[in-house]
């Protein structure tokens, strides 16, 4: 953590690429079992087909995912447009994957799985359980790269933003850390407990990020009536984050990066039930636990050791671009180390 930070000291730098970096290697260790050094070229190209997928998929293209594309790939890739770079860089990434899968079986221990791709080849050999292929396990292991990296990545960024927008806050939550873990222990999750200005601060660095603005695609499971709406069985829903994340009757300042919207009058951490990121119901998010982590981890380690400014002269922008998630427009920071 600290020798990447150092490493830039003195002059700005885009985080967006070490974010990603870190964020995947979590994504790495649980399907893999293994972590890459960040000079690793097929992890960096991998990374970079990951991105470019996730911003081609939120194009006017974008209404396909990555076990979709395998069942339409043969009718359109005799069309021309961005569909095709798409189609070309998620064959890539389960290229990937299906190098580290016939890795993965020349030392298996079936009564000692070591990571989610010795799990799923060792479901593959019960042959009552329907789905567990080598290719669905591709699949799987693609849609975890997709959902579990950019979404973290960009969240990370977003925080970022509001926190250079905001110097008092930054320093407000910074403080926290200091009376509470210090500056030489890492923290752990033991501490979120204990630091709620900090967690309402992420909290509120999440219903400002909105990064899925219009969730993912849901489908009617029957006919159904919503809002005095008649839905279909069958019909393809995408529900709106935005509505509930920004609704005026639910947020005191909904417009505004608040952190006291998650604290009751006596500073301490108050859930809300508009706050609905990682949407909500048996569809919602498969790695919000694993985020949750991941952001508070990661944003506490990186404020306990760290200060983070813009040049003179320079406005973050709050307004985000829109894509498969909501991303900052690219932006570079100055690191100081405190």
């Amino acid at each position: 953590r600290s020798k990447h930070g150092e490493a830039h000291r003195g002059e700005p730098f885009n985080p967006a690429s070490l974010f990603n970096n870190a964020v995947s290697n979590i994504i790495c260790q649980l399907v893999m079992g293994k972590r890459f050094d960040y000079s690793d070229h097929n992890f960096q190209i991998m990374l970079k087909y990951l991105s470019e997928a996730i911003r081609l998929e939120g194009s006017a293209w974008g209404t396909v995912s990555l076990a979709k594309v395998v069942t339409i790939i043969k009718m359109m890739k005799h069309l021309p447009g961005p569909h095709n770079t798409m189609f070309s860089h998620y064959n890539a990434i389960l290229e990937f994957i299906s190098q580290e899968v016939e890795s993965h079986k020349k030392d298996l221990d079936h009564s000692d799985p070591r990571d989610y791709i010795d799990a799923f080849i060792i479901e593959m050999h019960h042959e009552s359980v329907l789905g567990f292929t080598e290719f669905n396990l591709a699949l799987c292991s693609g849609d975890l790269f997709l959902a579990g990296t950019e979404t973290t990545s960009t969240t990370l960024l977003w925080a970022l933003v509001f926190l250079i927008k905001t110097p008092d806050i930054q320093d407000n939550v910074q403080a926290e850390i200091d009376k509470v873990i210090g500056q030489t222990r890492l923290p752990t999750m033991e501490d979120r407990p204990n630091l709620p200005y900090t967690n309402a601060v992420i909290h509120e660095i999440q219903r400002m990020g909105n990064i899925v603005p219009l969730n993912g695609p849901r489908m009617a499971a029957r006919d159904t009536t919503l809002g005095g709406y008649f839905i279909p069985k069958g019909t393809s829903l995408m529900p709106n984050l935005t509505s509930v994340l920004f609704d005026k009757t639910e947020w005191e300042t909904p417009d505004t990066f608040n952190p006291g919207h998650f604290l009751d009058a006596q500073g301490k951490f108050v859930k809300r039930e508009a706050f609905l990121p990682f949407s909500a119901g048996k569809r919602a998010c498969l790695g919000e636990g694993l985020a949750k982590m991941e952001l508070f981890l990661f944003l506490v380690g990186l404020l306990q050791k760290f200060s983070f400014s813009v040049p003179d002269g320079v406005e973050l922008r709050a307004e985000g671009l829109t894509g498969l998630t909501r991303l900052p427009h690219p932006f570079k920071v100055y690191v100081k180390v405190r």
